[in-house]
C-alpha cells in the first residue's frame, strides 16, 4: 500500500503471501499473482531488492555483535581462570609456609 499498489492486496492476501514468500518473489511469479503491469512489477522488484539488502545488513551486524559478545565471554573467562590459579598459588604458599613453620 505504501508503494500505492493496493489493487494488489486482495490477490497477495488471497494467495497468503507473507513477508517471508514476498522475499522469494519474482517477475514470473508476481505476474501470475496478477500483477500485468511491468512498472509495478519493477517497483516490487526493486523494493524486494532494497528489503533484501536491509536484511543481509541486518543479519550480519548481528553475527558481528555475536562476535564481540562471545570474544567478550572468553576474556571474562580468561581472566576468571588466571585469578583462580593466582588464588590457589597463593592458597598453595601460604600452606607451605605453615608447614615449614
Amino acid at each position: 500500500m505504501s508503494l500505492n499498489l493496493e489493487q494488489y492486496v486482495s490477490e497477495f492476501s488471497a494467495q497468503n503471501i507473507n513477508g517471508e514468500h514476498l522475499l522469494q518473489l519474482d517477475g514470473s511469479k508476481l505476474k501470475a499473482l496478477g500483477m500485468t503491469s511491468s512498472q509495478d512489477r519493477a517497483i516490487i522488484k526493486r523494493k524486494l531488492k532494497e528489503m533484501k539488502a536491509s536484511l543481509e545488513k541486518a543479519r550480519k551486524a548481528q553475527e558481528k555483535m555475536e562476535k564481540q559478545r562471545e570474544k567478550l565471554r572468553k576474556k571474562e573467562q580468561e581472566q576468571l581462570q588466571r585469578r583462580a590459579k593466582k588464588t590457589d598459588k597463593c592458597s598453595s604458599d601460604a600452606t607451605e609456609g605453615t608447614n615449614e613453620q
